[in-house]
């Protein structure tokens, strides 16, 4: 069973992630509530990366690359703990499910 979104019912893989992305911002909140998330400003600032990743790549970078991308442009704060307090269960896939993305490739993105 897939996320309902406007009353339209989106499709859904087998882990959960959508089979076809989705950049309306109300599919953010529905999919957190799911994955038991409250959503913060720094959630909305991955989730934010996360789409502008996928829109220029055509997929999201794995979690390596976002914690360079995040030291880089976000210095002062230990990302590769953090990502996993904002996201426990694997930050780089959990994040794209919650952004409303698809599946990532391989482990989680290039």
């Amino acid at each position: 069973m897939g996320y309902l979104l406007n009353g339209i019912e989106l499709e859904v893989d087998d882990e959960n992630f959508l089979v076809e992305p989705v950049f309306d911002d109300a599919i953010v909140q529905i999919i957190a509530t799911t994955e038991d998330i409250s959503i913060t400003e720094d959630h909305w600032l991955v989730v934010r990366y996360l789409r502008d990743q996928y829109r220029e790549h055509g997929q999201t970078p794995n979690f390596r690359k976002m914690v360079k991308d995040f030291n880089e442009d976000h210095p002062g704060r230990d990302w590769k703990s953090y990502l996993y307090e904002l996201f426990p269960k694997q930050p780089a896939r959990q994040a794209a499910r919650i952004a409303g993305l698809t599946k990532p490739y391989g482990k989680g993105g290039y």
